[in-house]
């Protein structure tokens, strides 16, 4: 058994926006990781809309600078335009859940 963090995509009606949450799940594979996100996913207060990515932990997720997620995106976008591309629109809410 591994420790696994699955990035999951919601729709949230109320703010009119998407929310990635990652989540930590001791699984005994990439697909047993996927299964229980999606299963605490049709629970969440917010609309799953299908897209569960997975990442296998090297690292005990407890321990202080642990990697919990990585994903690796090809692109020909300047530093800058990426960021306001994908995770600095003027659109985030940032700072805690939307419960």
């Amino acid at each position: 058994m591994l420790w696994y963090a699955v990035r999951c995509v919601f729709r949230h009606r109320p703010v009119g926006g998407y929310q990635e949450r990652i989540t930590l799940w001791r699984a005994a594979s990439f697909d047993d990781a996927i299964g229980q996100a999606e299963a605490e996913a049709a629970e969440y207060p917010a609309e799953y809309i299908g897209l569960a990515q997975v990442y296998a932990l090297s690292d005990d997720p407890a321990a202080s600078g642990a990697e919990v997620f990585s994903l690796i995106r090809r692109s020909k976008l300047t530093p800058d335009a990426y960021l306001d591309r994908f995770f600095d629109t003027g659109a985030e809410f940032q700072g805690g859940p939307l419960r």
